[in-house]
């Protein structure tokens, strides 16, 4: 199982990566509608990884993740999806909050499932 540590240090890297990535391919996402959508999807993996570094920092830092955090990664990876096409803001912001649902709910199974071992025993 990845620490909090190890899962910050991982996410930002990805992070960096796909954002050198998306910069230097930007001409050729905004070539045509569908890879303007796959744009957009990019971004909004972005969103994710910036969602899990900014979780695990205020983890190792003692602090409660709430909606500041999705916020504020919701911003950046808007911002960087401004910086290649317009249409790339709306398809990020839907994919995000696809994203932010299906991690809400996957969270939600964990929690049942940890909630029923401690009432076993």
């Amino acid at each position: 199982m990845a620490t909090a540590g190890r899962s910050m240090i991982y996410s930002s890297l990805l992070f960096s990566v796909i954002l050198s990535l998306l910069q230097m391919y930007k001409g050729k996402f905004a070539s045509s509608e569908l890879m303007t959508i796959v744009g957009g999807l990019i971004c909004a993996f972005l969103f994710l990884l910036m969602l899990t570094f900014i979780g695990n920092y205020q983890e190792l830092s003692g602090m409660k993740t709430g909606w500041g955090a999705v916020i504020l990664a919701e911003i950046v990876s808007l911002i960087v999806a401004s910086t290649v096409h317009r249409v790339c803001i709306t398809t990020c912001f839907l994919f995000s909050a696809v994203f932010l649902y299906e991690v809400d709910k996957i969270y939600g199974m964990i929690l049942a499932k940890s909630d029923s071992k401690a009432r076993r025993y």
